[in-house]
């Protein structure tokens, strides 16, 4: 099992590196194609934007029942679309590599986490959950803020646009979510889930720190 998963996760680092790279195709079907193109590519980059399952998949590790799920991916998406709505109005602009390393560090975060980092380690108790989650659901917004700005919006329906990326952004979340959450409820009951989660959690930490590396990396390159 360990062999298997570790396989996996060689199969998946190449594909979260180049996750939010944007197709050339992709301003071609929001110009010709209204509002809907924005709900399709939000879906679209939602369900390759491995960093942000990355992250969600951390989170799902630590709950025990769908009412929690379903708590805790709603104050995400609360997160997320304060910070996609209102830094993609206001044009604010971060730098695309410096957010995308802070968000490979919630991966690495929820990993360690769940891993029991902070007791083990750091002889500390770990913060609040809900309120990390809030918050890097604020950062990962940002995240998402900076993919959408890099298209031409034009300057019809401009909030309207915004608006229904971020619709297509939830609707790609759940699609998402819906086989990640069904693998882990359901491994649960095996008695190789200890180790299953082990290995996810311990893949979690490497991607993380591998993706903040490259991204760091990527930024002093375009400093």
């Amino acid at each position: 099992m360990k062999y298997f998963l570790f396989l996996i996760a060689l199969q998946l680092i190449p594909v979260t590196i180049f996750a939010h790279d944007i197709a050339d195709t992709d301003q071609a079907i929001l110009i010709d194609g209204g509002l809907w193109a924005y709900i399709w590519v939000g879906a679209k980059h939602m369900l390759t934007g491995y960093d942000h399952l990355l992250f969600l998949t951390g989170v799902i590790f630590f709950l025990t029942d769908v009412k929690s799920i379903i708590k805790f991916i709603t104050v995400f998406t609360v997160g997320h679309s304060i910070t996609l709505l209102t830094a993609t109005y206001w044009g604010l602009k971060v730098d695309e590599h410096l957010i995308d390393a802070v968000i490979a560090l919630s991966v690495l975060y929820k990993g360690f986490e769940n891993l029991g980092g902070f007791e083990k380690l750091l002889k500390i108790k770990s913060p609040n959950l809900l309120a990390m989650v809030f918050s890097f659901g604020l950062i990962h917004g940002l995240g998402l803020s900076t993919r959408l700005q890099s298209f031409d919006l034009g300057g019809n329906q401009f909030l309207a646009k915004i608006i229904s990326f971020n619709v297509g952004v939830e609707l790609g979340q759940v699609l998402a979510l819906i086989p990640i959450v069904f693998i882990i409820t359901r491994w649960k009951s095996y008695s190789s889930y200890e180790s299953f989660y082990k290995a996810v959690n311990s893949y979690l930490i490497v991607a993380g720190i591998y993706l903040f590396i490259l991204q760091m990396r990527s930024f002093f390159i375009h400093f």
